[in-house]
């Protein structure tokens, strides 16, 4: 990390973490500072890529993606070509919300999201079998959200 945060810096992110829609007066009266400090320190740590998105967390629920899986993916050569094609497919691929490049049993881990078993179905067969260079993928069905969120314990 280039920035140096202070404590008020600090407070402002673990505000804005809980809640992005936290406003100026909101974060000036957390950390002590006036709106316009407020002001500049979001800039600061905006342009310097420490907040990287800012997004809505909608409840899957009410949508029509009510089932999540965590996929376990081996591929069969793992040269840096070979990874970043990886890579791009799963970046490009809506339904997969997270995607981690592993150490272990698994050189991928996909957190993937589905209406029904026949739409994960379909998603594995753009994925996975599409992919000769998939050698296998390991498939777990979430039974409960039990954790969401991406806060760093700062």
């Amino acid at each position: 990390m280039s920035l140096v945060l202070d404590d008020a810096d600090l407070t402002i992110l673990r505000v804005l973490q809980k809640d992005s829609r936290a406003g100026l007066e909101q974060l000036a009266y957390e950390c002590g500072l006036s709106v316009p400090s407020v002001q500049r320190r979001l800039k600061r740590m905006r342009d310097a890529r420490l907040i990287q998105k800012e997004v809505a967390v909608l409840d899957p629920s009410q949508f029509d993606c009510r089932m999540t899986f965590v996929v376990l993916v081996e591929l069969e050569r793992e040269s840096l070509q070979q990874l970043d094609l990886f890579r791009k497919r799963a970046k490009a691929e809506p339904q997969v919300q997270q995607c981690y490049y592993v150490t272990g049993e698994a050189d991928f881990i996909l957190i993937c999201t589905a209406r029904d078993m026949q739409d994960f179905e379909a998603l594995t067969h753009r994925l996975f079998f599409e992919n000769s260079n998939v050698r296998r993928f390991r498939t777990s069905v979430a039974m409960e959200r039990t954790k969401v969120g991406l806060e760093l314990p700062i």
